[in-house]
């Protein structure tokens, strides 16, 4: 029943029918009107509807410190705060990486 869970406590709370997830965390740099950030958002949506784990877009402009770190280098997006993509998403690649931040 248990078989591949981590931990007593995992397997207690899926035994309950709570969902167990791996604490995995997208953040998509990202601005109004790009078209590559609304490319990278859909391939991200993809994924998460296999996988479950958190997204958070952050609207470079509504930031100067953001604006002024990133410009036109968007999307950028980090896995865990750790930068993961910038410009293009692939979907495949994309989904490899949170898989592996889920067996870590």
């Amino acid at each position: 029943m248990c078989k591949g869970r981590k931990s007593f406590s995992a397997c207690w709370k899926a035994a309950e029918g709570e969902k167990v997830t791996n604490s995995v965390d997208v953040e998509i740099y990202s601005r109004p009107g790009c078209h590559l950030c609304e490319e990278a958002k859909e391939a991200i949506e993809r994924v998460r509807r296999r996988l479950d784990f958190a997204v958070r877009v952050i609207n470079i402009e509504t930031d100067p410190e953001l604006e002024k770190k990133y410009g036109e280098q968007v999307p950028v997006v980090l896995l865990n705060g750790v930068l993961a993509f910038k410009y293009r998403v692939d979907e495949a690649e994309f989904e490899k990486k949170v898989r592996r931040l889920w067996k870590t």
